[in-house]
């Protein structure tokens, strides 16, 4: 707690100055909506599933106080995923931010940037999360303060200090998850970044993750290697994992592939993995096309292949994002 304190401090006093520097600046804010729906057909022991779908509403608005602090407040609509309940609202994100040429620094129920490089370069966040986010490696957004800094032209570090329970629930214990990430520009187009997580104290759960992006003109190609030691602290639980990705965009198309490959360990050798229920390869492909601005239509395929060998899921989507 006396470094989450530290850093609250260090945001507040950063931005007091920051203030005090900016006062002819004019406030204004911004309002923003994103909804992600789909129509879909899934095929699976031969019976076949039709639905729409809203998978979720986002809500938001942004105000600039100064030149360097703006603040922010997101609201996310979704299914819970469990009871009877078919869409809840979860306060996202509702932090205070400064950011300045080298340094940004934002407290409150925040944005993680856990996974943020592999998100931007995938671009498919409503047809499918990125790896981490998918497969429950760590929330997107939650209670907590976050300092980057760019060191270089080329370097840039971050560390982050959160509850780890992410933004749908409340701390309920004093444990705290302590992030750091390292991220590299060797070259245009090229980012290369190693990123670590604690959490926990007998059976501390630990992550590493190793990510390269590539961009070259309408070409963008991204790879990770994720692996979590004791999966929400429990001993010798250990998931690991690859992602690949890669898209090709035209003047309103883009053109986009993906390959997911997720293992657990054996607990006792010679006994299945104890996710083998879970694990398993996800494959994507698809054309997205963007009719207007603010507007993605994207038929797409998606296919899971589970692990312990029963049978193949396949699904065919009509997706869409709507954002303005």
């Amino acid at each position: 707690m006396k470094k989450l304190r530290l850093l609250f401090f260090i945001v507040i006093l950063i931005g007091g100055r920051a203030i005090l520097v900016g006062q002819d600046f004019v406030p204004s804010g911004t309002p923003s909506i994103r909804v992600f729906t789909n129509f879909h057909s899934q095929l699976s022991d031969g019976e076949v599933l039709n639905a729409f779908q809203i998978q979720r509403a986002y809500l938001g608005y942004k105000h600039q106080f100064s030149r360097t602090i703006s603040g922010k407040l997101y609201l996310d609509v979704a299914d819970p995923g469990v009871g009877k309940l078919q869409m809840t609202g979860y306060l996202k994100n509702a932090y205070l931010q400064y950011k300045g040429d080298r340094l940004t620094a934002k407290f409150g129920l925040i944005g993680l940037h856990q996974f943020r490089l592999q998100e931007d370069l995938w671009g498919g966040r409503y047809l499918f999360k990125s790896f981490q986010d998918q497969y429950k490696f760590g929330p997107s957004a939650d209670l907590g303060a976050h300092i980057s800094y760019k060191l270089s032209s080329m370097m840039s570090a971050d560390i982050t200090v959160a509850n780890g329970e992410g933004y749908k629930s409340i701390q309920q214990d004093s444990l705290l998850k302590y992030s750091a990430g390292f991220t590299v520009r060797p070259y245009e187009g090229v980012d290369l970044r190693v990123y670590y997580d604690y959490m926990g104290i007998d059976q501390a759960q630990q992550s590493l993750s190793l990510y390269a992006g590539y961009t070259l003109g309408r070409v963008k190609i991204g790879a990770e290697y994720n692996k979590q030691f004791n999966h929400k602290m429990n001993g010798d639980e250990h998931l690991y994992g690859l992602s690949f990705y890669s898209s090709y965009t035209m003047e309103k198309t883009r053109i986009f592939c993906r390959f997911d490959q997720l293992s657990s360990v054996e607990i006792i050798a010679g006994d299945d993995p104890w996710n083998l229920g879970k694990d398993g390869r996800a494959i994507l492909a698809g054309i997205e096309y963007s009719p207007v601005k603010g507007i993605l239509v994207t038929p797409n395929y998606q296919a899971w292949i589970p692990a312990d060998g029963s049978s193949v899921v396949h699904i065919a989507y009509l997706s869409c994002q709507i954002k303005f």
